[in-house]
This record gives structure tokens, sequence and C-alpha cells, in this order.
């Protein structure tokens, strides 16, 4: 009966260290990874030209 009780300690502990433990991490301030990051929203987006692509745009332009 001895051994019965080890595994389930064990399986209670590896239990609970799996809800308690994330993969998450806290870098500069940034939440570094996120496992839904692919369902989070953009926070910050940096300022540029709205077409990223002016070289080629100039060019077919010239081209016409």
């Amino acid at each position: 009966m001895r051994p019965l009780y080890g595994i389930i300690f064990a399986i209670c502990l590896f239990a609970a260290l799996a809800v308690t433990v994330g993969c998450q991490s806290y870098i500069g301030g940034q939440t570094l990874p996120s496992g839904y990051y692919l369902n989070d929203d953009i926070h910050y987006a940096s300022p540029g030209p709205r077409n990223n692509l002016q070289n080629e745009s100039a060019k077919l332009q010239e081209a016409k």
C-alpha cells in the first residue's frame, strides 16, 4: 500500500505544478511568450508609411 501513496502523491504534485507553472516570462515589461499570443490584440503598432512597398510602387508608376 505504501508505493500506491507515493504514486498518488507524485500525480498530485505533477498536477499542481502543471496548473501553477506557465511558460510566460516577464522581460523588460513584456510578457514573453504567451500561450495565447496569436489571439491577443496588438498593444502597439509603430508609426510608418501606409505603403510599405514605396519603391515598388514608384517603379510601377514609372513603367506605365
